[in-house]
């Protein structure tokens, strides 16, 4: 497969996917998309995703959207290793723990939703305000669920897609300064996963579009 991924360095929903590819062992190219200068509103980027959105991977000149419908067809394509476990309760274990991160956390704190408040006059105080907010309340959520299920990763032995979308809200919490503290086995899964390869070589700041302040 030639694959390249339209990507943007501190994209949570690109973030994942990148671990996904890497977990898989597979090659990709990045393409990357500058979402603060709006290279994602480009009518050549609107013709590879209509929504506008990021990611996107190309297949072999086709083109799949929407980060976890990527991840699915990744472990669907190639089945080894696994991203969902084989047990049917198990796998929809692990993906309630993926879309209470990427159905009701992110959706409500990415980078259109923040310039919005930013025009609503909601200042940068409040702006983290907000995305604390919603973290907390999936965290709490996630936190009992990965105590319950996880041993090392989210869910059991391996990392699984739970882990490919924990990962990067991990990631915003901190750069967003989200108090952790109350998320010890949330904590202790993304420290984990930061000493995995795969994992380690997704991270924003190993992206070719990295600005590094």
């Amino acid at each position: 497969m030639q694959l390249t991924l339209h990507s943007a360095w501190r994209s949570s929903a690109a973030y994942r996917v990148r671990i996904g590819l890497n977990l898989k062992g597979l090659a990709y190219d990045i393409a990357p998309v500058n979402l603060v200068a709006n290279q994602h509103q480009a009518p050549a980027f609107a013709a590879l995703n209509p929504q506008r959105l990021l990611p996107a991977l190309e297949v072999d000149g086709r083109v799949l959207t929407q980060s976890l419908a990527i991840l699915e067809w990744l472990d669907e394509t190639v089945p080894q290793p696994a991203l969902l476990p084989a047990d049917p309760f198990d796998r929809a274990q692990v993906r309630a723990m993926a879309q209470i991160v990427a159905s009701d956390i992110h959706p409500v704190n990415n980078l259109r939703i923040l310039r919005a408040l930013t025009d609503l006059g909601v200042d940068e105080p409040g702006r983290e305000a907000w995305i604390g907010r919603w973290i907390t309340d999936g965290f709490t959520a996630l936190e009992a669920m990965v105590a319950r299920h996880g041993a090392g990763y989210a869910f059991g032995e391996t990392p699984t897609l739970a882990d490919c979308c924990l990962v990067p809200q991990v990631y915003n919490a901190e750069r967003f300064k989200t108090d952790l503290t109350p998320f010890p086995a949330l904590r202790a899964v993304a420290a984990r996963c930061a000493e995995h390869p795969a994992f380690a070589a997704a991270h924003p700041n190993q992206q070719p579009d990295a600005i590094h302040a």
